[in-house]
This record gives structure tokens, C-alpha cells and sequence, in this order.
């Protein structure tokens, strides 16, 4: 297998996490996202829709999405178990990871994407450009308030996001929190519960990925 990542970008680190906690070893090929690698003719052939994560199969089959990725490696590798390990777990894991993506890291996107000079007529990833709308970067903003400010109440007194278990509703929140430090937000400091979860998911080996 390959994987083609971007170590400065959120969504393929997601996947560098999973990778670690599965504790595989999979061939990695860097693309420089900075200087527009994947928009480049060279990327195209490899992904149309010119993002990262990419796993390149053995056969030559690609995935080109997160999910897709994750699901191909927990059914290859299922221990430990990341997407959970009962059908109960797998629905509020999925719900929770949803979540969490959805109301957390597509509004940083929102704000980052429509305000970021470096991104002007960039404000959607992939092969099409599209013009930056302030507006949309300011409901981010909002919209990534509200879900910080609630991240206490979703972790509450478990140890991890979804109950006794690290999933990937834990790394995809903590890519998230951490993603928030771009925009100069973060988890409130009167958050106990949340601060405690995330000193303890950041105290995990592949959180320096």
C-alpha cells in the first residue's frame, strides 16, 4: 500500500493517527499542499479531486476520503477496534464522529477557507476554484464557538468521546481542537472535563503525528 499525506494538513493527519494506533507500517508519500502540489497534473492522475488522504491499494485501487480509508483498515486490521467494536458502538461512534466534523472541522474550514489570503479563490478544496465569501468566514467563526463551548458536555465524565474506548470520534475531535489553534481558538479554561480529556488523547504517542 501507499499513502499520499500532507504534513501540515488536518484530514490526512486523521488518517496518520489511525495508521499509528493500529500500529501498521504503510509506505508514505508527502505532497506539499503549499505549493499546490495537488493541483498539479502528477496528483490529478492520482486523485481527480486533487485532496488528501489517498491510499493506494496493492491492486492499484484508490481511496480518496477519510472514511474510506478508515473502513478499509479497521476490516483489514479490526484490532484494536477504532470505528467500535459492537453494532451500538459502531452507530455512536459513526454519530459522534459526524458530529464532531460536521459542527467542529468543516467550521474552521468555513472560516479559514473564506478569510486566509494564501486560500483567495480557494475557499473549497479540489479541482475547482471558488471566490471566498467573508460572510461564510465569519459564521465559522460562530459556528466553531458554539461547538467548542459544548465539547465539555459531549465528553462529560468518560474517559474517552464515545465511552471507555479511544475511537475515532477521539481523533477526529482532537485534530479538530487542535485545528481550532489556527483560528486562535480553543477549548474554554474552565472546561474541566474537556481539558482533561484532551491532555490525556494528546499525551498519546500517535497525537505527535
Amino acid at each position: 500500500m501507499k499513502f499520499y499525506d500532507c504534513s501540515t494538513a488536518p484530514s490526512p493527519r486523521r488518517v496518520r493517527i489511525f495508521i499509528a494506533e493500529k500500529d501498521l507500517e504503510i509506505d508514505t508519500v508527502d505532497i506539499d499542499m503549499r505549493k499546490g502540489e495537488q493541483l498539479g497534473e502528477a496528483f490529478r492522475a492520482i486523485n481527480p479531486h486533487c485532496t488528501v488522504p489517498v491510499l493506494e491499494l496493492d491492486d492499484g485501487t484508490r481511496l480518496t476520503t477519510t472514511a474510506g480509508i478508515w473502513r478499509y483498515l479497521e476490516a483489514e486490521h479490526p484490532e484494536p477496534s477504532l470505528l467500535g467494536a459492537t453494532a451500538k458502538e459502531q452507530g455512536l461512534v459513526a454519530d459522534l464522529q459526524w458530529r464532531i466534523e460536521f459542527d467542529g472541522m468543516l467550521a474552521i474550514a468555513e472560516a479559514l477557507r473564506n478569510s486566509a489570503p494564501p486560500l483567495k479563490d480557494r475557499a473549497l478544496t479540489g479541482p475547482i476554484n471558488y471566490a471566498q465569501i467573508p460572510e461564510l468566514a465569519e459564521r465559522g467563526l460562530t459556528r466553531l464557538g458554539h461547538f467548542l463551548a459544548g465539547v465539555d458536555g459531549m465528553i462529560g465524565d468518560k474517559p474517552f468521546v464515545a465511552g471507555d474506548r479511544y475511537t475515532v470520534a477521539d481523533i477526529d475531535l482532537l485534530v479538530t481542537v487542535d485545528f481550532a489553534g489556527w483560528l486562535k481558538q480553543g477549548l474554554p479554561e474552565d472546561a474541566a472535563n474537556a481539558q482533561r480529556w484532551y491532555q490525556s488523547v494528546s499525551e498519546r504517542p500517535s497525537a505527535k503525528l
